[in-house]
């Protein structure tokens, strides 16, 4: 699998060529505590796409560590996209991932030809007690997000793959990731956001209620809002099928697709 050193630290990525390199870019970024393993085989391998699903610094086989701030991760996703010598892609986000797209839509416009926010907010206030154990006991924080991040029905085998993979975070990342999120506030600056953008949320999502959903694609310009019935927070993995023809189905009324 492809690495690429940015600022020292060695940076994994799975790059998946399922079009020409000269076309539409599609760059995922996970939310807090996750990798690149959070997006789905069908999303990683859309046609007409090339698909770049990035592990975070201090994140599953990424080297470094963990970054302070979602303007601090925008500015690392945006070198590694000038490291790849990518000047536009579509930037998928998820939770904290989908702040640091919504940070990028800001702060790097010619950079996103278009973004997707999936069970995301545009203020992402951290519940007290998350941050208190992400302070002290990783086992007990993945607990309480597990307990809280799956819909309904969602089987048991993916909860517990979801759950190894939160412990396998470093505590400090995982806090970091959370003290990120708490920070994040761009709610009066959405209408700065220009780039044809898509909302996913799901009905169910107890970490970020589809009420945010609704908020961001009611003050972004031009945004799209497409809600998932019973899906909770992991709806890209609850509702595969469903997200991916959302996803697919924008990419093309914007002709993002080869």
């Amino acid at each position: 699998m492809p690495t690429i050193d940015i600022g020292g630290d060695r940076i994994f990525f799975a790059d998946h060529p399922n079009a020409a390199r000269g076309g539409v870019q599609l760059v995922l970024v996970h939310g807090a505590g996750e990798n690149h393993l959070v997006w789905p085989a069908a999303l990683r391998r859309m046609p007409g796409v090339r698909v770049l699903a990035i592990d975070l610094p201090g994140h599953g086989k990424s080297g470094g560590d963990g970054r302070a701030s979602v303007a601090a991760y925008a500015a690392f996703v945006a070198q590694f996209l000038a490291g790849l010598t990518i000047d536009r892609g579509v930037i998928v986000g998820h939770s904290m991932g989908g702040a640091i797209t919504q940070q990028m839509g800001l702060a790097d416009p010619a950079r996103a030809a278009a973004l997707v926010l999936v069970a995301t907010g545009a203020k992402l206030r951290v519940a007290p007690d998350l941050l208190d154990l992400t302070r002290r006991d990783l086992a007990a924080a993945v607990d309480w997000i597990g307990q809280r991040q799956w819909g309904p029905g969602t089987p048991d085998q993916i909860i517990r793959l979801g759950k190894q993979q939160l412990l396998r975070n470093r505590l400090e990342v995982l806090r970091g990731d959370y003290l990120a999120c708490d920070a994040f506030d761009v709610m009066d600056r959405l209408g700065g956001i220009r780039a044809p953008t898509l909302v996913i949320g799901g009905t169910a999502d107890q970490l970020t209620p589809p009420k945010y959903a609704s908020t961001l694609a009611a003050r972004i310009p031009n945004a799209t809002l497409a809600l998932v019935e019973d899906a909770g927070h992991m709806l890209m993995l609850e509702r595969e099928e469903t997200v991916c023809r959302a996803i697919e189905a924008f990419l093309r009324d914007h002709n993002l697709l080869a």
